[in-house]
């Protein structure tokens, strides 16, 4: 299970906390949510009067809301004009978690009541505190916290991968129609981009790297600080390995598939660099015992 952290300001990301601590935590150690928005495989998209009302009520009491899962939007279905589900609750979480004022607050003259008085407004703090969550923290709210990630720090897509896991230090878990979804939108989410690439400064905007495509969407799982768990698909992407920090490779059982140029920068054929374990499968038979000391001393 992942931690709960913030990923930006007033908005985190953790696993579905206690119903118990949602309202308070009696010592302030656990922060307190005013929405709490639950990323689930059954969840419909919200609608744009779902959401003014889930933000107008806030203000009152603790409101929570579902959006779809990782993995269960479809970019062939998902609508190329018009209104725009993903970049709609982005700006209204961003909205929230942002605004300088309340609902009630105006800049007009204040109205009197019927006995001639200013009615009293009550003091709301004016930044929604907000919790992006599923049961695990990470593997149903990946799609939604990269999107948002995306929209707040003004990003593409490929940053908003690396950055997500490399610098806010947190696990996710995408899915290749993700990977799909969140490339196509990437000019909703982040305009920004779309325009400078139209006013010719295509220099300021990187293109999205090889590595992106080559990806079904999840990362290796850090399990040490210096060392990562991954699959072949990972080892099989070098370049995405390299954008993550990560500047060797023990391969055991599974030889990894790389074109000339690729081995020659990661120094494999003398060995410096990469260590692959022969002669093992993953079947439950082959014995391991005799490398160990060998992928110790690599490692």
């Amino acid at each position: 299970m992942s931690k709960t952290s913030e990923i930006a300001p007033n908005v985190f990301l953790g696993p579905t906390p206690d119903p118990a601590f949602c309202l308070s935590s009696p010592d302030n150690s656990i922060p307190t949510f005013d929405i709490l928005i639950e990323a689930n495989d059954l969840a419909s998209l919200p609608d744009a009067q779902t959401l003014r009302r889930i933000g107008e009520q806030s203000y009152s009491s603790p409101q929570t809301i579902e959006f779809p899962s990782s993995g269960s939007m479809d970019p062939r279905s998902y609508p190329k004009s018009g209104t725009d589900p993903l970049t709609r609750i982005c700006r209204w979480i961003h909205k929230l978690a942002n605004q300088e004022s309340t609902p009630e607050a105006s800049e007009d003259e204040p109205v009197l009541d019927g006995e001639g008085d200013i009615p009293m407004r009550l003091l709301y703090p004016t930044r929604r505190k907000i919790l992006i969550h599923c049961t695990d923290g990470y593997t149903e709210s990946t799609l939604l916290a990269l999107a948002y990630f995306m929209y707040a720090k003004r990003i593409p897509v490929h940053e908003a991968w690396l950055r997500l896991h490399c610098e806010m230090y947190r696990n996710f878990f995408a899915y290749p129609s993700d990977v799909d979804l969140l490339t196509s939108l990437q000019s909703r989410l982040v305009p920004e981009l779309a325009s400078a690439v139209k006013r010719g400064r295509k220099d300021s905007v990187r293109e999205n790297p090889a590595w992106l495509t080559r990806m079904d969407g999840s990362l290796p799982s850090r399990v040490l600080p210096y060392m990562y768990l991954g699959n072949l698909g990972h080892a099989n992407n070098p370049e995405l390995l390299k954008a993550m920090g990560i500047h060797q490779i023990l391969s055991v059982g599974e030889p990894i598939n790389w074109t000339t140029s690729q081995i020659e920068s990661w120094g494999v054929q003398n060995f410096e660099n990469v260590l692959f374990i022969d002669r093992v499968q993953d079947n439950g038979i082959d014995p391991l015992m005799k490398e160990f000391e060998r992928c110790l001393d690599f490692i």
